[in-house]
């Protein structure tokens, strides 16, 4: 029996525990750990179908120069050369690193010293920036320090929890579970307020659809109404905070309910109500993500939302706590260690006595004494010619960054491009003179660190397949090989773990909390078996805080004015994920049950902004906006405002023609964090039309690129799915079903053909297209897929007892759709979401699509009691 090995999922910043047990060489059975501190044995489904995407499908297994394999020394030989004579002909700063919340802390660490200490240059910046910097920045100028101030304990002794710009049901789904479970328990009360009715609103005690971007002056309302109700804590407030000058005049000048609501668009009444809630609640935690965070004021509203706890005192209390929830598994190690360009090491900045302190302790022979480039101006400095190599790690900005067609165009550009990764092809490698295949998830040993500022590891369970190395041995490698062998001269994880606790510690008599001194002698069987800890207690609870003068501050913040629509950009753009996918789909992609929840990326819209444009449900959609254009296909939804458009940010080109979110946003930033505004982009809408819709379902699992306007590659059980529309003479798809005995059928006038290949008795291929017919469901023909002996009947897509069509996918772990979701609850009369999960099991596992079934049910009965009047 294989030994059950406990590590941390792979995804967000939860940081859940599991417990993976190996079955065969690719091939493992997942569990959540129900010891480890945040999640007690819970997973979302991404979570739970970790083992889905295990395989080699696509894996990097060899370094490649160019199109050629080549050995470990050659490889590194020749980014060590090239990054070398950079160096020398242009200086420090013509070359940078742009890595990832993917990385250990221990990858981290390496890159972070290479570049600062070693080659001299602060420019390492990380895809991390995209998510969280304004929540560093913001924490640096209210508390001195990268601090969140709460834990996950603290849900559970809340009275009352306000989600800021968060799907947390969707992208933090343990956190939800645990959320609920404190509503279920002592009756907490939930605020969300989001411009989108998303599925964490379903059943919240309030929700304000406020308009995007008016965060800071509903929060500058909120201190305003505290103020003036005498809900600020005024001993605290002297003994603990300094305020600027002006501040509170500020507060009271403009920032009343009424004007509040005007500004954010809200009902007062409602305001009114949220207000009055949160003054008469001491026991506050606002969790915050990515709808505060990626905005060009994310740092202001971050700070908008820490001025309202700190005025009231709901700071280092248990329940009480403003709370940044980040969104990758390591974007907080890597905070940490200094994976920012505008950070050095150890949650220390570019102070001149920083500078001296962290060159000392790596015995640095050229320090970075300025911050380096972030990521927006690190890709445009590239496009400008000024960096001349690039190195990116475990990330593909050419789809993740905004304006992302001027990303690709300076990775074309660029003289030296290397690309470490696990996947052999994405968009970004595409240009690479250097690929280096890097260690995946089951296969990694090192530490992460979650967003409670729990450190955990994650350990392998599985061999290192091919010639794979660890990053933190591939860039430790490329370091020796410039000349830096005794700095680098790391034998394992645990070494780099231990340098990097020695220098949290290192003079550091206070002045930081993150101090990881107990660890700094930890031996290696100790770091093997370390069990998950949290550090820095409960930060501020004594009132201090890491400043000069101990006290926390006061961030004087205004509400920028938003632009009214513009009359060739009409809409405002959002984007967000999708609550079974992972940033671009690289892992999340391979797994053929997340593949089922949203299969296409989608525009969805407001139903009186369709109708206006000519657009119904399920049409195809072009978004424009300055930089770029990509197609969708289109959800009419009621939980947009109007005006406002939302696109998943996950699809590349290596799954689909369109859908490419990044090539949209603007490249503006924060001024002080340097974060991407994903949230805001003026945009425009059309309607696509085309003369034939269809689709492709394969065997096997290589990517194809077919020639039509749209097509959307879905991982399904042994093969995939293309959906399939376009113009022109459809029949050059048939090019594309593999070999075999072909059956065809043809009906002329609905211009609709079927053809299926087929090899001992094995479905190879199927292809269905039509010019004004419907098409049926995929589902019995995908599991066509796995049958020995394919019937004649499969031109008809049905065979004899096929049950009814089961509809979109809502429960992933069960494959429940919404059809059999609401015969259930018409023909059972189920009336809530136990009901459901008892006649099905929808909803009994993850949990993901509890808040789903819920608004099933609201419409079902809804639509039930119509029927019966």
């Amino acid at each position: 029996m294989e030994q059950t090995v406990r590590t941390t999922c792979a995804y967000c910043g939860v940081g859940c525990g599991i417990s993976a047990t190996p079955t065969g060489p690719r091939s493992v059975v997942i569990k959540g750990d129900e010891a480890h501190p945040a999640n007690g044995g819970r997973l979302c489904s991404k979570g739970t179908h970790l083992g889905e995407t295990m395989g080699l499908t696509g894996r990097l297994l060899h370094p490649m120069i160019g199109a050629k394999r080549a050995s470990w020394d050659k490889a590194l030989d020749l980014v060590a050369k090239r990054f070398k004579e950079t160096i020398d002909r242009y200086g420090a700063d013509s070359v940078a690193f742009y890595v990832s919340g993917q990385l250990m802390t221990e990858d981290y660490y390496v890159a972070n010293k290479f570049m600062k200490g070693f080659i001299g240059s602060a420019n390492i910046d990380t895809n991390s920036r995209l998510c969280m910097s304004s929540a560093v920045a913001g924490h640096n100028r209210a508390f001195g320090e990268d601090i969140v101030p709460a834990t996950y304990g603290d849900l559970e002794e809340a009275d009352l929890i306000v989600l800021v710009g968060s799907n947390t049901a969707w992208c933090h789904p343990i956190v939800y579970q645990r959320i609920q479970a404190a509503r279920a328990v002592r009756g907490t009360k939930l605020v969300v307020i989001d411009p989108r009715r998303t599925e964490t609103c379903e059943g919240a005690d309030l929700h304000l659809a406020v308009k995007p971007g008016t965060d800071v002056a509903l929060m500058n309302g909120l201190l305003a109404w505290c103020d003036a109700e005498g809900t600020t804590d005024l001993d605290w407030l002297a003994d603990h905070v300094n305020a600027p000058e002006g501040f509170w005049e500020h507060i009271r000048t403009g920032h009343d309910l009424w004007t509040t609501a005007a500004t954010c668009d809200v009902e007062p009444a409602l305001l009114k109500q949220f207000f009055e809630l949160f003054a008469a609640t001491p026991r506050t935690v606002t969790l915050f993500s990515q709808g505060i965070n990626q905005s060009i004021r994310g740092t202001d509203q971050v700070n908008a939302i820490i001025n309202v706890h700190l005025a009231t005192g709901r700071i280092g209390k248990p329940g009480a706590a403003p709370f940044s929830i980040t969104g990758q598994p390591n974007a907080m190690g890597g905070r940490e260690v200094g994976g920012l360009a505008s950070t050095l090491a150890a949650h220390m900045d570019f102070a001149p006595e920083n500078v001296a302190r962290v060159g000392r302790f790596w015995a640095a022979p050229t320090m970075a004494t300025k911050p380096g480039l972030k990521a927006v101006d690190l890709f445009r400095a590239i496009h400008e010619g000024r960096i001349k190599a690039l190195w990116i790690m475990a990330t593909n900005p050419a789809v993740s960054l905004p304006d992302a067609g001027r990303v690709r165009e300076a990775l074309e550009s660029i003289p030296f491009l290397v690309v470490s990764d696990i996947m052999a092809d994405t968009d970004s490698s595409t240009y690479a003179h250097v690929r280096l295949p890097a260690a995946g998830w089951g296969e990694k040993d090192g530490t992460v660190t979650n967003s409670d500022r729990t450190v955990s590891r994650q350990r392998p369970f599985l061999a290192l397949p091919g010639e794979v190395k660890p990053d933190w041995w591939i860039v430790k490698e490329v370091a020796r090989r410039m000349g830096w062998r005794n700095a680098f001269a790391y034998d394992r994880p645990a070494d780099i773990w231990r340098e990097h606790a020695r220098l949290t510690a290192y003079q550091n008599d206070g002045q930081r909390v993150l101090n990881l001194r107990v660890q700094a002698t930890i031996g290696n069987d100790a770091y093997d078996a370390m069990q998950p800890f949290r550090w820095g207690d409960r930060p501020f609870a004594d009132g201090r805080f890491p400043t000069p003068d101990g006290k926390a501050r006061l961030v004087l913040t205004k509400q920028m004015d938003i632009q009214a629509p513009l009359k060739t950009w009409p809409m405002t753009l959002n984007t967000g994920r999708y609550r079974d996918q992972w940033h671009t789909m690289s892992r999340t992609g391979l797994s053929p049950k997340l593949a089922r929840h949203r299969e296409e990326p989608l525009v969805e819209i407001h139903p009186a902004d369709a109708a206006a444009l000519g657009i119904i449900d399920r049409d195809l959609a072009r978004v424009h906006t300055a930089q770029g254009n990509s197609i969708f296909r289109v959800s009419v939804s009621g939980a947009q405002r109007p005006g406002e458009i939302f696109t998943p940010i996950h699809w590349t080109d290596q799954m689909s023609s369109g859908g490419r979110t990044g090539l949209l946003p603007r490249p503006l930033v924060d001024p002080h964090s340097g974060q991407p505004g994903f949230k805001s982009t003026p945009a425009s809408v059309e309607r696509v039309a085309t003369e034939w819709k269809g689709f492709l379902i394969l065997r096997g699992q290589d990517a194809v690129r077919l020639p039509c306007l749209w097509a959307t590659k879905i991982s399904v059980p042994g093969g995939a799915l293309y959906e399939l529309a376009g113009n022109g003479d459809p029949t050059r798809l048939d090019a594309f079903l593999p070999k075999g005995d072909r059956v065809e059928a043809l009906d002329m006038s609905r211009g609709t053909r079927r053809i299926a290949t087929i090899s001992g008795g094995r479905l190879n291929g199927v292809l269905f297209v039509t010019r004004s017919g419907l098409l049926p469901s995929r589902d019995w023909l995908i599991r066509q897929l796995e049958v020995d002996n394919v019937g004649g009947s499969v031109l008809a897509a049905r065979g004899p007892g096929s049950p009814p069509d089961r509809g979109a996918t809502i429960c992933v772990c069960f494959d429940i759709g919404l059809n059999q979701i609401v015969a259930a609850i018409r023909d059972q009369q189920l009336v809530d979401v136990p009901a459901v999960g008892k006649a099905l099991g929808a909803g009994t596992n993850c949990g993901s699509c509890r808040p789903a079934i819920a608004n099933i049910l609201a419409q079902t009965t809804q639509e039930t009691l119509h029927a019966a009047e």
